[in-house]
């Protein structure tokens, strides 16, 4: 997979230690589910590549299905996200917020990808979801 969920490969980027339970294997915390996605919005709108790049809206959203074919598809894209700071905050919430990440490159994956993860975090125990259910 693209992008890996620990805490090294994103200590660099702004305010990391929000990062702590989403690298941790995004693990519920109930109270903190509301500021946690607005931090991460923040994060991700004040900090993210994809805002100021010159590409075409299109080129985000893929419309193949198939992981190698999307990828493709949205090659520009994903090329975008492998410099992006704030990739990981990125991916974390488009998992945590599947009602809007399930659509596009989320983190320099592509949907399908994305839901690969989910069903991974979710075999391996409750995750964050801002009230989502788990894909089947």
């Amino acid at each position: 997979m693209a992008v890996s969920l620990n805490a090294a490969s994103v200590d660099s980027g702004p305010n990391a230690n929000l990062l702590d339970w989403a690298a941790a294997g995004l693990r519920h915390r109930p109270a903190a589910d509301r500021l946690a996605d607005q931090a991460l919005s923040e994060q991700v709108i004040r900090y993210a590549r994809c805002s100021d790049s010159n590409l075409d809206p299109d080129d985000w959203f893929p419309v193949s299905v198939e992981i190698d074919k999307a990828r493709q598809e949205a090659a520009a894209a994903i090329t975008v996200c492998t410099a992006c700071v704030v990739r990981a905050q990125c991916l974390a919430l488009s998992l945590r917020r599947w009602d809007v990440g399930q659509h596009g490159v989320w983190g320099g994956l592509v949907a399908a990808e994305r839901m690969a993860l989910r069903r991974k975090l979710h075999a391996n125990g409750p995750a964050c979801t801002a009230g989502e259910p788990w894909p089947a």
